[in-house]
């Protein structure tokens, strides 16, 4: 019965991240959503402002909390979640100054790079490749629940 409750809780915090897509436009001012969808092929700009910035920011924020949750709920394991905390703030701190960059600096028609980086940013995407990973870890070294991994 535990590992049917943890599937229930995992699944619903996959909800909460699809909520969180779902809700995109309502809840997060991010003109980069409708240029990379429709402007960038027309040659329009965008005047970048620190709210677009910010709201990508706290996107990926969301999106890391609740990622974290799920590692959480899935393995119990402090090891597991500060490695992913880790993880999770190497690509914030490589990744967002990579997009200001892009966005501030690459010639107009030129924004797939970007448009790649802030998808790393804007979706949970880490999380699909830590939870098989961790996954895969503990069967191969036979870890249960709890167990500290060194």
């Amino acid at each position: 019965m535990k590992g049917v409750i943890k599937i229930i809780i995992i699944l619903g915090l996959v909800g909460v991240l699809a909520m969180i897509r779902v809700y995109e436009y309502r809840f997060f001012y991010d003109p980069f959503m409708y240029f990379f969808e429709r402007a960038y092929q027309s040659g329009e700009t965008v005047n970048y402002t620190f709210d677009m910035f910010f709201n990508l920011f706290l996107r990926f924020v969301l999106n890391t909390l609740v990622s974290l949750l799920i590692l959480w709920v899935a393995f119990r394991s402090w090891g597991i979640i500060k490695f992913s905390a880790l993880i999770y703030a190497a690509f914030l701190t490589v990744l967002f100054p990579v997009f200001m960059y892009l966005m501030e600096k690459v010639e107009p028609g030129q924004y797939l790079a970007a448009f790649y980086v802030r998808r790393f940013l804007a979706h949970p995407l880490l999380i699909l490749i830590l939870l098989p990973a961790f996954y895969y870890y503990r069967l191969s070294r036979n870890i249960k629940d709890g167990e500290r991994i060194s």
